[in-house]
């Protein structure tokens, strides 16, 4: 069961007709933005960024936002940011969905419109366009620098599908883009960390094998998670075994002891996504390169003038 979701990612070859209009969109109207949000699902912030949207913005500027961080070891989440300004982007870390250092990142934005110059700021406002894969919350945070309900939101990718133009709280224009995937995953652990985190449809996956994967994936991080979130005393570094284990622990067994490998992969999966399982990241921060080490001028500092 368990090399059924990596040989299907090695054959997950897709680029859905939306996702091609979705990068024609990105291109078209790049031109009219002053600079890009680029939106990362922080437990997984590598294999969250999409390299079509690398190769479409170049250098353009960019404010990358962390979201999701009440799913996110905090720790690791402070790594990232420190790498990401290291390489020379605006970031900030938030959680759309309870405002959660929002207005932090609100700041950030503001600091696009002040390195402007003043008479484009007074011929129009600031343009900024926000582009993400499936699924990382790029509706709530709209949501949030709206002010207002103005994107339609959801737990499952795809839910954005055409091209919106906002306002924001503080004056600025925000063009929204549907989420957009890369025709093929040339790394199967990024197309693992996508699905375990649920930026490729579960419909279009093996659910157990993916399952399977994800508590292999856990063990190998700290098998805590699992004993604490299972409540047992003992769990097997066999994956397929602990999976098991996980059943018979909660019940998940058909008569005559077969394991129900379907309810147990749709539990565990959505404990994962859901936070239950506490706050993890898939993915550390690379090293930071030797001349940023000392530190960064493009840190930001919160309302308590402490380091974000």
């Amino acid at each position: 069961m368990g090399n059924a979701t990596r040989e299907s990612l090695d054959h997950l070859n897709w680029y859905p007709g939306h996702m091609k209009k979705t990068r024609e969109l990105i291109q078209e109207n790049l031109k009219l933005v002053d600079a890009v949000i680029e939106v990362i699902d922080a437990r997984i912030p590598l294999s969250s960024r999409n390299p079509i949207i690398d190769d479409l913005l170049k250098d353009k500027q960019r404010v990358i936002v962390m979201n999701k961080i009440d799913l996110a070891d905090e720790a690791k989440t402070r790594e990232w940011l420190e790498y990401f300004r290291s390489i020379g982007h605006m970031a900030e870390a938030v959680d759309a969905n309870s405002g959660a250092s929002v207005n932090r990142l609100v700041k950030v934005l503001d600091r696009v419109q002040k390195g402007r110059d003043e008479e484009k700021t007074r011929k129009r406002p600031v343009r900024l366009m926000i582009v993400g894969v499936p699924n990382v919350g790029k509706s709530s945070l709209i949501n949030r620098l709206t002010g207002k309900k103005s994107a339609q939101t959801g737990d499952r990718p795809g839910v954005t599908k055409g091209k919106q133009w906002l306002t924001l709280t503080n004056g600025m224009q925000l063009l929204d883009t549907p989420g957009i995937l890369w025709p093929k995953f040339e790394d199967k652990h990024v197309g693992l960390n996508l699905a375990f985190c649920g930026s490729i449809k579960d419909e279009i996956m093996d659910i157990e094998s993916l399952c399977l994967e994800l508590i292999k994936e856990l063990l190998a991080e700290d098998k805590n998670i699992l004993l604490t979130r299972y409540k047992m005393d003992k769990i097997s570094d066999d994956g397929l075994e602990a999976m098991e284990e996980i059943a018979a622990k909660r019940g998940f067994i058909f008569k005559g002891g077969r394991t129900d490998y379907e309810r147990t992969a749709k539990t565990v999966l959505g404990e994962f996504r859901g936070g239950k399982m506490g706050r993890i990241t898939l993915e550390r921060a690379p090293e930071k390169p030797a001349e940023s080490r000392s530190g960064t001028a493009d840190e930001e500092e919160n309302g308590d003038g402490e380091r974000a």
